[in-house]
């Protein structure tokens, strides 16, 4: 059984973690195979937006800690190497040049929730439960923290690690943690409809979109505003793909109206 299903449908990618019999939970494994699919994804030019889901229950439980036991100091090469994939794929996400829009449901907690926090756009079921429980555990939220203060702030972001709360969908888009909230059973097919409004676009002026908003987000005002005027120049070109892709719309339309 694959540990990650993955379906095109038209330029859309869905991926689905498949390991249902522990919420989807993230061994060593499926972090290597997410990471290799989802640059894969990023180099199709047939894809033009990822959707990431998860089989069964839940959307992901987050680390399997069935692998802790070996995991310890004695360990040393595999405790790096299995830090070295948790840091790779939250690294990786926001580089991407494709969008990727999370659908989730039921539990998405600890590395489940900072995997949802990875991705550009989070549409949450009303059955979600989201959030880090691993101070309960003697754990630290470790490798998420740093987005999860940059999507919602110092306050809330604490209150969340150290209180090692799990909060539903609906205060989880009140604290800014998802994008859209619908209702139970809906989460996939709205992730897919906002992807494939995205897949439309123009794909080198929806890579830039992406691309230009994460350089803001880490920079003071006055240079964002720059890299804003850069993009701004660059913008001809996108343009101009537009018109090209419009023209050649026509023709075909015309095309098919006269055979």
């Amino acid at each position: 059984m694959s540990i990650l299903l993955i379906e095109d449908r038209g330029h859309v990618r869905l991926m689905t973690l498949n390991r249902p019999e522990s919420i989807n939970s993230i061994n060593m494994a499926l972090y290597a195979r997410l990471i290799e699919a989802l640059e894969e994804a990023d180099a199709d030019e047939n894809v033009r937006a990822i959707v990431l889901t998860g089989a069964g229950r839940g959307f992901c439980s987050g680390a399997d800690t069935r692998e802790f036991e070996n995991l310890t100091p004695e360990n040393e090469g595999l405790v790096a190497e299995r830090a070295e994939l948790t840091y790779r794929l939250h690294y990786t996400i926001p580089r991407l040049k494709k969008t990727v829009v999370a659908a989730v449901h039921g539990y998405a907690v600890g590395g489940g929730a900072g995997l949802a926090q990875a991705c550009d756009i989070v549409v949450a079921g009303e059955d979600t439960r989201i959030g880090y429980p691993e101070i309960r555990h003697g754990l630290v939220a470790a490798v998420v923290m740093a987005n999860l203060v940059k999507q919602i702030g110092q306050k809330a972001a604490y209150s969340l690690v150290a209180e090692g709360r799990v909060v539903d969908a609906q205060e989880a888009w009140r604290l800014g943690m998802v994008t859209h909230v619908v209702p139970e059973g809906e989460h996939l097919a709205k992730a897919l409809e906002i992807a494939e409004k995205l897949a439309i676009r123009v794909p080198s002026a929806l890579q830039a979109t992406k691309q230009l908003f994460k350089r803001v987000c880490d920079v003071p005002l006055a240079e964002g505003q720059d890299l804003g005027r850069q993009a701004n120049e660059a913008m001809r070109a996108y343009r101009a793909e537009a018109m090209k892709a419009y023209a050649g719309s026509v023709i075909n339309a015309k095309t098919e109206v006269t055979a």
